[in-house]
């Protein structure tokens, strides 16, 4: 698939998000809409989490005839494909439960497992973060780049908190600490997609997390990279997809960061 072909079904793939992202957000008061059951400790599923994954897998599967699905609800999951939707229909379940308004819709394409295109939307401030393979990254048309903040106390950092993986509490806990102290600060939004995203777009100058899925991370990840960033598992290695576990920086301050979290991480 070439850049153009590329560039069209990331622009499809833009307008179908947003039009899912309505959807969710009318029903952000809708108490039924937002009955919740947990299909895992502290992980959960709302009516709107199923309704709209499946809106994105017929939309994608329109865009893109052909391809296969990894979704995080299962609504058409389908692998061996050369072509893989990576989706998460609702980043930010809890924040939604709750009338938080952080949480978006996360959307990677993939070719034999190598990340072409990303698309984070942030629902209710209507921000589409998008890229595809060869392109810079996006915000609503307008071109994004990390910051160039290089100095540790002067940069701000996200993160999120385990919510079922607590192996790696203690330095976890640790590095948090070190990093409340020896930085401008941590932020917790609640939506690893939108954490990446404002790396890309140099909000953040960087975030790191263990316990997270290839839905939470696949098209925000890319973005980062498409924006001049630098993004790694907690080894330094490129297993951020699938390896549960991911740091993404600006291109400045990477080696330093990547160096702090090793020293607790070890």
């Amino acid at each position: 698939m070439n850049y153009q072909e590329l560039e069209e079904i990331c622009k499809k793939v833009c307008e179908l998000v947003k039009q899912t992202g309505a959807y969710i957000k009318g029903h952000m008061d809708d108490q039924h809409a937002t009955e919740f059951f947990e299909k895992g400790i502290h992980d959960f599923v709302t009516r709107v989490d199923k309704a709209s994954e499946q809106m994105l897998v017929d939309g994608l599967s329109e865009i893109l005839p052909g391809s296969g699905i990894m979704a995080e609800e299962d609504v058409a999951n389908t692998v061996n494909k050369a072509y893989m939707w990576i989706i998460d229909p609702l980043d930010g379940t809890t924040n939604f439960i709750h009338s938080i308004p952080i949480y978006s819709i996360s959307i990677a394409l993939t070719h034999n497992n190598s990340t072409v295109l990303g698309v984070v939307y942030e629902i209710n401030m209507q921000e589409c973060f998008y890229a595809w393979q060869g392109s810079r990254a996006f915000l609503n048309g307008k071109e994004i780049a990390v910051s160039d903040t290089g100095n540790m106390d002067h940069a701000l950092f996200a993160t999120g908190f385990p919510y079922y993986d607590y192996s790696r509490m203690a330095p976890y806990m640790e590095l948090f600490s070190y990093l409340a102290r020896n930085t401008s600060g941590l932020r917790r939004l609640g939506s690893a997609a939108v954490d990446l995203a404002y790396v890309a777009c140099g909000r953040f100058e960087g975030f790191y997390e263990y316990g997270l899925h290839a839905w939470d991370v696949a098209a925000g990840s890319f973005i980062v990279q498409q924006a001049g960033g630098k993004v790694c598992d907690f080894g330094g290695g490129e297993n951020f997809v699938y390896g549960g576990e991911i740091i993404a920086t600006n291109n400045v301050i990477f080696n330093t960061f990547y160096s702090t979290v090793k020293q607790f991480f070890k």
